[in-house]
């Protein structure tokens, strides 16, 4: 057990429970780090994202599945590159998974005999497993979306959380860029409904290991796009300084200048890349690619501001063509929707030379940006548009067939539970927003009528049940 506990305390990467005997009393109620409670009206916020995507990924004809929080750590190790795999939440085994362990070993010796699970990092991974165990059930191409948690053991920060909601939208089987500009138009059409200002900045993989080859360091190419990926963050002399700790040498940093330097339009910028690229095939190809796919945005009606970023890498090795990133433009906050093309990430799990290409938008930076921007829609907080005050148990009964029949009709309703005081059932409307209260009282039930009291403007009128629900609607 010592040696146990000195390996978890010794600053690697695996996370655990360890479990403490304490009193009721000393409990202290809290939440992770990194993790958050959402109340009502957080929700009704939430749920108009995910059901804004949700109604986009439908109208592109994609469909729903789901997967499970863990995963194999089998399935997912590997696939994120070094630094997303030090970011997995590794699961303990369950049982005496210390037996038989020496826990002076290296870490990563000892992690894959007492960890054989871990809660997934995205959904791409997990969709390519997928893929592969339900081939004979589904139908190629094949158009999924997910939204799911995902979990990251990073340090959480603004816009930065350890578990956060993915919306994902795939297509697998199928090479066409059709697919790209598919999922640009879907970016476009989602954050126009949003009403969130976007920049789309799209790059290829080739490229990159065409600028890799170039500069003669095509075995560079994960520490190339591992460092110029974190150009926004850190700076250009930070990022030439984490290339030199890689191995690449002062030449070959210097060769990659003009590529930092480039200018223009996406024409103007591919048309430089391809004199560059002369002799570099995977650069001529991800130059050919990124002029399909910029030819078909033209054509195309966008909203949406969309450019080519050559130092765009996208951190995770699977990629492999087009690779795409969304910020917002009126919030200082990181990519809040991001993807790419990846060749033969089921190749991994057995199936090969099955290509797909995927999006995913990040609801819970979304959130942020809307909250910044103050541009939620009123009223998504209301859970009922009309409340009846309950005058006690005749009038109750009296309420219970209205309140049916406007239920029945797509109108959320709800009675005061209890016969309380006029001003406590009405400051409770006031303080859930209900915009309209019913009254039923005794001259009501003999006329079959209910007095509807607006709370935005103070009027009142009474009506028929019919015109009641005409009224509310």
């Amino acid at each position: 057990m010592q040696n146990y506990e000195k390996f978890c305390h010794s600053g690697q990467l695996l996370y655990f429970c360890k479990l403490k005997l304490t009193s009721m009393a000393s409990v202290k109620c809290s939440i992770p780090k990194g993790t958050r409670d959402f109340l009502p009206t957080e929700m009704a916020r939430r749920n108009y994202i995910f059901d804004t995507i949700r109604s986009v990924f439908r109208t592109f004809a994609f469909e729903p599945i789901e997967t499970p929080s863990m995963e194999n750590l089998s399935t997912l190790m590997g696939k994120y590159g070094e630094e997303g795999d030090k970011l997995l939440f590794k699961v303990l085994n369950s049982g005496d998974f210390m037996e038989g362990v020496d826990f002076n070993q290296d870490y990563h010796k000892v992690a894959p005999q007492i960890c054989e699970r871990g809660l997934r990092y995205d959904l791409t991974v997990p969709f390519a497993r997928f893929v592969v165990q339900h081939r004979d059930q589904i139908t190629f191409p094949f158009r999924r979306y997910q939204l799911q948690p995902v979990w990251r053991a990073d340090r959480p920060q603004k816009g930065r959380y350890r578990e956060f909601y993915q919306c994902d939208a795939d297509m697998i089987g199928s090479t066409s860029l059709l697919n790209e500009l598919e999922l640009v138009q879907m970016i476009d059409m989602v954050f126009t409904k949003l009403g969130i200002n976007v920049t789309v900045k799209i790059n290829n993989r080739k490229v990159l290991a065409g600028i890799a080859e170039m500069i003669g360091a095509p075995e560079r190419l994960i520490d190339i796009t591992v460092a110029i990926d974190k150009l926004d963050k850190i700076g250009l002399d930070n990022v030439r300084a984490e290339l030199r700790e890689r191995g690449l040498s002062e030449d070959q940093i210097h060769a990659l200048d003009p590529v930092f330097s480039l200018s223009g339009s996406a024409n103007e910028k591919l048309t430089t890349l391809e004199r560059m690229f002369a002799d570099v095939e995977v650069g001529q190809k991800g130059v050919e690619e990124l002029k399909t796919l910029f030819g078909y945005i033209g054509a195309a009606t966008m909203n949406c501001e969309v450019e080519l970023d050559l130092t765009l890498a996208r951190g995770l090795n699977y990629y492999t063509g087009a690779i795409f990133e969304v910020k917002a433009k009126d919030v200082q906050i990181g990519s809040i929707c991001g993807g790419g093309r990846y060749d033969n990430l089921t190749g991994i799990f057995g199936m090969p030379d099955v290509s797909g290409v995927g999006i995913s938008f990040g609801a819970d930076r979304i959130y942020d940006v809307l909250t910044e921007l103050q541009a939620f829609p009123e009223g998504l907080e209301r859970a009922a548009r009309v409340m009846f005050i309950n005058f006690g148990p005749a009038e109750q009964a009296a309420c219970v067939g209205i309140v049916a029949r406007l239920r029945a009709e797509g109108i959320s309703a709800l009675i005061y539970p209890d016969a309380a005081k006029m001003k406590k059932q009405m400051d409770y409307a006031n303080r859930k927003a209900v915009p309209y209260v019913a009254f039923v009282g005794e001259s009501e039930m003999q006329t079959g009528t209910v007095t509807l009291k607006n709370m935005s403007d103070g009027t009142q009128q009474t009506l028929s049940i019919d015109a009641l629900i005409d009224t509310i609607k």
